[in-house]
């Protein structure tokens, strides 16, 4: 029953994923919008959510770009994407919100096209940290921000589903390959109590 909860969790697929979507938008709803509020988007730019899985996200971007601005979402599981076509369809018709199947390390995003991104709790998912890494720098306009947040890795450490297929990293490891990539850490925000608080770790490109 873990793995199988866990894996969803990874990728959210069919009525379980459906459901799945749901509760992460409830869980996850907080720390989102703290993650949007350290990214000072202005009105008019270019945002995107990076793994949006239930769409809180998503919601919350369009309604911090206004009507001149445009969210990309890019998510792995086509059951969210068709889950935020549905939901976000008059969004969509009007070119505000566009929709990608795709891959954290294979976006399918032009270069320097994103202003402010964020992705929550998927890189647990994520085997080769360097290549996400290098696309979301890649993506970033060179004044561009991401921000990058993470349950506390010895928090989850504790949770019964994290042995089924999550790769916890510790803050360090996950700065490094952001460094290696061409991003610098700027802020390591935390949303939450004490020291289980998840970070948002806030990266922008290397001066």
């Amino acid at each position: 029953m873990l793995a199988g909860f866990a894996s969803q969790l990874g990728l959210p697929t069919g009525l379980r994923g459906r459901a799945v979507g749901a509760m992460l938008n409830r869980s996850n709803r907080g720390t989102i919008a703290i993650a949007i509020r350290e990214l000072e988007i202005p009105s008019g730019a270019v945002a995107a959510d990076l793994g949006f899985g239930g769409g809180v996200g998503l919601e919350m971007l369009l309604e911090r770009v206004g009507h001149q601005g445009q969210v990309h979402g890019v998510d792995l599981s086509p059951t969210m994407v068709s889950r935020a076509s549905r939901r976000f369809g008059r969004d969509v018709a009007s070119s505000r919100l566009h929709l990608h199947t795709g891959s954290i390390t294979q976006l399918p995003l032009d270069d320097a096209s994103i202003q402010a991104a964020i992705t929550i709790n998927t890189i647990y998912f994520i085997a080769d940290l360097n290549r996400a890494f290098s696309e979301l720098a890649r993506i970033l306009t060179p004044s561009g921000r991401v921000v990058v947040g993470i349950g506390d890795p010895e928090a989850m450490a504790r949770m019964p589903t994290t042995p089924y297929g999550f790769k916890l990293r510790p803050v360090a490891e996950i700065t490094a390959a952001a460094e290696s990539a061409g991003l610098a850490l700027r802020d390591d925000k935390r949303s939450g109590q004490g020291d289980a608080a998840a970070h948002l770790l806030v990266f922008e490109h290397a001066s």
